[in-house]
Order: C-alpha cells, then sequence, then structure tokens
C-alpha cells in the first residue's frame, strides 16, 4: 500500500513538473528567415530535471508517445508512405528521444 501511494506521488510530481517546464525561447530572427530550435531531446530533458526510477520511466514514456504522434503527423503532412514513412518516422522519433 504504501509502495502504491509513493508511486502515485512521484507520477504526479513528475506530471507537474512535465506540465511546468519553461516553453522554449523563440528564435532570434537573422534577416527575413527565422533560425527555429528543434527542442531538446528527451534524455537531455530528464537529466536537466534530474529525474529517477518511476518519475524517469513514466517521463520517457510520456515524451515517446507525444514523439511518436508528431512524426506521424510530420511524415503524413509529407505524403509519405510505405517504407519511406516508417523510416521517417523512425529516424524522426530517435532524434526527439535521444540516443
Amino acid at each position: 500500500m504504501k509502495y502504491t501511494i509513493a508511486a502515485a506521488l512521484l507520477l504526479a510530481s513528475a506530471a507537474s513538473a512535465f506540465a511546468q517546464a519553461p516553453a522554449t525561447k523563440p528564435a532570434a530572427k537573422s534577416g527575413a528567415a527565422a533560425e527555429v530550435q528543434a527542442p531538446a531531446s528527451c534524455k537531455a530533458q530528464a537529466a536537466t530535471k534530474k529525474l529517477a526510477g518511476a518519475a524517469l520511466t513514466s517521463f520517457m514514456k510520456k515524451c515517446e508517445q507525444t514523439a511518436t504522434t508528431a512524426c506521424s503527423k510530420s511524415a503524413s503532412d509529407k505524403k509519405l508512405k510505405g517504407a519511406a514513412k516508417t523510416s521517417h518516422t523512425k529516424k524522426c522519433v530517435e532524434d526527439r528521444v535521444g540516443s
């Protein structure tokens, strides 16, 4: 019972920490074009937040799901099909999650 409550508290604190993460600052404009920076990888974010144990596992799972959804949408926007879509999605998720 104690472990269940402790796990629930860890997950709740991890979720609130994830929700309160500061938004990335917009990139400085150089000339007419603006450079867009990719968000830090999930592993880098977890290291910055010093997550460990169940909180790390929960954070990484949520982050990977978010990355998969975003990468699938990106592949659909590019009208990729079959192996090209699979390859794009796999590479995109690896980049977002971090190796």
